[in-house]
């Protein structure tokens, strides 16, 4: 599993960016806005190391690189004035099947604990790393706002976790993630 690659690293920031600017933090302050970002980029993160199972998957994507944010802009009606514009370079980098998994993972959280699971089976945490905090809760600390928000994780993020919202994404490829993660079954009894 591709796991921590660098080779991701640009594909994980602009998918989190744009989620981040498409579905903006509940409130104005710097604080609301990280918490919001956090959790777009753990869920980004987890729906990247799923569509890029492998070493040789992230290198591609690096070389290739993933498609852009077009269609994504035209669905969320988030198109920019000038995509054109010198600044407007990272969504170049912006991967739309990742985009419209996390969106799934944000909107759903049994979804969203599969696929951490799938992730952890395949990408064992390092045991001999020291952790910055212990682990409280089920949650394995780097993925806690993404599967465990708190009430402040919740506020920050009212859009980015809004199921109707988030639909016209996350229904993009909603049937890949759970074929991928084995839940057709769960979505259909439910």
């Amino acid at each position: 599993m591709a796991g921590p690659s660098v080779e991701l690293s640009p594909v994980i920031a602009a998918s989190t960016h744009w989620l981040s600017r498409a579905y903006p933090s509940g409130s104005a302050d710097t604080i609301a806005h990280t918490l919001s970002e956090l959790q777009a980029r753990q869920a980004v993160t987890v729906a990247a190391w799923l569509r890029y199972p492998t070493e040789v998957d992230a290198a591609l994507v690096a070389i290739a690189g993933p498609g852009g944010s077009a269609v994504l802009d035209w669905r969320a009606g988030s198109e920019p004035e000038d995509e054109e514009a010198e600044d407007e370079g990272w969504r170049t980098w912006v991967d739309e099947v990742v985009v419209s998994w996390a969106a799934c993972l944000l909107a759903d959280p049994e979804l969203a604990r599969r696929g951490v699971d799938a992730v952890i089976a395949a990408v064992p945490l390092a045991q001999d790393r020291p952790l910055p905090y212990p682990r409280a809760g089920t949650a394995p600390a780097e993925f806690r706002r993404l599967l465990e928000p708190d009430a402040r994780d919740l506020d920050a993020a009212v859009l980015l976790r809004h199921p109707d919202l988030l639909e016209p994404i996350a229904s993009m490829h909603r049937d890949t993630l759970l074929y991928l993660l084995d839940a057709e079954q769960v979505e259909q009894s439910a």
